[in-house]
């Protein structure tokens, strides 16, 4: 395929593995075990055990941190992959400000400033933190958090943005692709077509969008 001219994709001719391949890659990044298990039977395809396993664990873990309860997903992770929150600091301070902001949101601050100032307060001896936790201790000078500028930070948004890391960073620790591959072939066609619109001008097919391509 990278000998091919983009311009000529569309006439590559698609291998029915690779396609397996893409959606059970997807299933698998998406913790979707039951949805694996069919695929594979459906299929004919081979997985190994324990990736299975592993995908149920996973999933706990992303959807405890998708709820809110860090605390959770932090235990769960140490078991699982016991020295990936000791090495990626960041991802350490993104799980406990979860749990930080759900305190806030409780109404809890007298317990949430406590929380700060003995799990995140030590992350401000590093510079890179500093703004960060100003950001989230900012949210206890207002009665109501939802109104403060960092009201962001109280959203699912927020939530499901630390969810993915967390499982990003535990399909890494387990040797497994970070990003799915139909994630990496979308990237990858939106980057051939800003590369094709610079070349061709006028003459260049639209900018991709999943929307218009599932719509057509």
């Amino acid at each position: 395929m990278m000998d091919v001219d983009p311009r000529q994709y569309e006439n590559v001719a698609i291998n029915d593995n690779d396609i397996h391949n893409i959606v059970l890659s997807y299933l698998v990044h998406n913790c979707f075990k039951e949805s694996v298990e069919s695929f594979i039977s459906c299929t004919g395809m081979k997985q190994p055990a324990d990736c299975l396993e592993d995908m149920e664990k996973r999933k706990r873990i992303f959807h405890f941190a998708l709820e809110g309860n860090a605390l959770k997903a932090i235990e769960l992770t140490e078991q699982l992959a016991y020295d990936l929150l000791e090495k990626n600091k960041d991802l350490h301070f993104d799980l406990l400000s979860l749990h930080f902001v759900e305190l806030v949101c409780s109404r809890k601050c007298t317990e949430a400033l406590e929380f700060a100032q003995t799990k995140l307060t030590p992350f401000g001896k590093v510079q890179n933190y500093v703004e960060k936790l100003e950001d989230f201790m900012t949210l206890l000078a207002y009665e109501e958090p939802e109104k403060s500028p960092m009201f962001h930070l109280l959203s699912p948004e927020y939530r499901q943005q630390v969810a993915d890391s967390l499982n990003r960073a535990l399909l890494a620790h387990a040797n497994l692709p970070s990003y799915s591959a139909m994630e990496s072939l979308i990237q990858q066609t939106t980057i051939v077509r800003q590369c094709l619109n610079q070349e061709l001008g006028k003459d260049a097919p639209p900018p991709f969008s999943l929307k218009d391509f599932l719509k057509s």
